[in-house]
């Protein structure tokens, strides 16, 4: 009983660090951008209660319904786009074979390249005059647009390079796929099972746990993605194309600082995340995501 006594103590000490962590970086910001969400605070001067004041001001701004819909069509094509890519890839690297190994570090090696510098080398590759996809398309005879200067390609731009950081998310399905037992394939050969009925009957199902915390990951983190290129790359231009609710709270926040305003407009953001994961979990529920799967 001492013996276990002094193991319990020497796990708390082990945990303590992870839990100061956790309350002074993760919970305590939290409840501070809580309470200054209801405030009025410009640095310069003490917070001041205003109660919903900041919430109204941040809904009557015209650049924020602006910024949520570019946000939103980015996270509708940014998500989707990155979980089947994630799912295509790990199916198709998912035996191991000469040579996959290398073809596995080339699809993780965007995950690990830091955000400032993925974005200006894709500002290199968007370049409409001497960028290499320009370069490409005209070699094979196909208009080469003005990716980050046309207001109707700039946000389309975006999805396409979130759309190729998938190496977390392919190494989560590539785990989930040596999970599913090979005597199912072997028995659904024998029946005469052709590839597709294999993946619909026994993959689809068994990964659809992997794909729906996958696609809530995706959803919480899109909104955090899209501030380091719209703010690199393009300014959230041209004409507010790539203005984003990360990019608004920034400018509220570190430009005009209106403290409570951008702190009104996180939890407005935090908001909109929640509506979303209960999206997604609507949608998974009953497709192999309900409790009684088990």
């Amino acid at each position: 009983m001492k013996r276990y006594a002094t193991y319990r103590r020497q796990l708390h000490l082990l945990l303590l660090p992870y839990l100061v962590g956790t309350l002074v970086l993760v919970i305590a910001p939290a409840a501070l951008t809580f309470v200054s969400a209801f405030t009025q605070y410009n640095v310069l001067s003490p917070p001041r209660w205003v109660g919903w004041q900041s919430m109204r001001l941040a809904i009557a701004d015209p650049l924020f319904w602006i910024a949520l819909r570019n946000s939103l069509y980015f996270i509708l094509l940014a998500v989707p786009l990155r979980v089947l890519g994630a799912l295509a890839l790990a199916l198709l690297f998912r035996r191991r074979r000469r040579g996959v190994g290398i073809y596995r570090a080339g699809v993780y090696l965007p995950t690990v390249i830091p955000a400032v510098a993925y974005a200006l080398v894709w500002l290199w590759i968007f370049n409409p005059l001497y960028g290499p996809l320009n370069l490409v398309l005209r070699a094979v005879g196909l208009p080469a647009p003005a990716w980050l200067i046309d207001p109707h390609l700039a946000k389309l731009a975006l999805v396409i390079m979130a759309g190729l950081q998938i190496g977390e998310g392919f190494v989560l399905l590539l785990a989930a796929l040596q999970t599913i037992p090979r005597p199912l394939y072997d028995a659904a050969a024998v029946d005469g099972g052709s590839p597709w009925q294999l993946f619909s009957t026994i993959t689809l199902p068994f990964l659809l746990p992997w794909l729906a915390l996958l696609t809530v990951r995706d959803v919480i983190m899109s909104f955090q993605h899209t501030f380091t290129p719209a703010y690199v790359m393009t300014g959230g231009g041209p004409y507010y194309a790539t203005f984003f609710l990360p990019l608004l709270i920034y400018e509220e926040a570190f430009d005009q600082f209106r403290f409570g305003q951008g702190a009104a407009l996180m939890l407005i953001m935090f908001l909109v995340t929640l509506l979303l994961i209960l999206a997604v979990y609507l949608l998974f529920q009953g497709y192999g995501y309900a409790e009684d799967i088990a």
